[in-house]
């Protein structure tokens, strides 16, 4: 049992990085904060970690306003006849200036306690990792790979 608490510590913080990062901006998508609506603009930077969030590439989203012929079905900026059935066009939302519903908002502010509980326990195992005595260059070393790696990934 030592062994799988061990082997699970060393896991935990080598992906810790990753998860720190996917709970921030899954957290800022919930409420669109990462793209630009209704005279919101969101700040450069936020709309990049969106972009890498989503499609795992660390630009601003490109903007065509008059063009519309590389966008697929669906796609933002699609003429509405390209978009497929059952989209949001068909649910009430901020889209139809009509609002979220109230079990929608909910499910949101529940999903923003959930990553923020997600940051709070990936904080608090990342303490527990550097409190414990033993290999403790590992520990840091693990961390830095978590780091590291989708840094150098970006990059290619």
């Amino acid at each position: 049992m030592i062994n799988v608490r061990l082997w699970h510590s060393y896991l935990a913080v080598l992906i810790a990085p990753s998860v720190l990062f996917f709970a921030l901006t899954g957290a800022l998508q919930l409420f669109s904060l990462h793209e630009a609506h209704d005279g919101y603009q969101p700040a450069a930077f936020i709309e990049k970690l969106g972009r890498l969030h989503k499609d795992q590439v660390f630009a601003p989203a490109e903007h065509h306003d008059d063009d519309h012929h590389d966008a697929g079905p669906g796609a933002p900026g699609a003429p509405d006849s390209a978009k497929p059935p059952g989209g949001p066009e068909d649910h009430p939302g901020p889209q139809d200036g009509g609002g979220p519903q109230w079990p929608t908002l909910l499910l949101k502010w529940y999903f923003l306690v959930v990553a923020v509980g997600l940051v709070t326990s990936t904080g608090l195992g990342l303490w527990i990792a550097f409190t414990r005595k033993r290999g403790l260059k590992l520990v840091w070393g693990l961390l830095v790979v978590g780091i590291v790696i989708p840094l150098l990934l970006l990059a290619v």
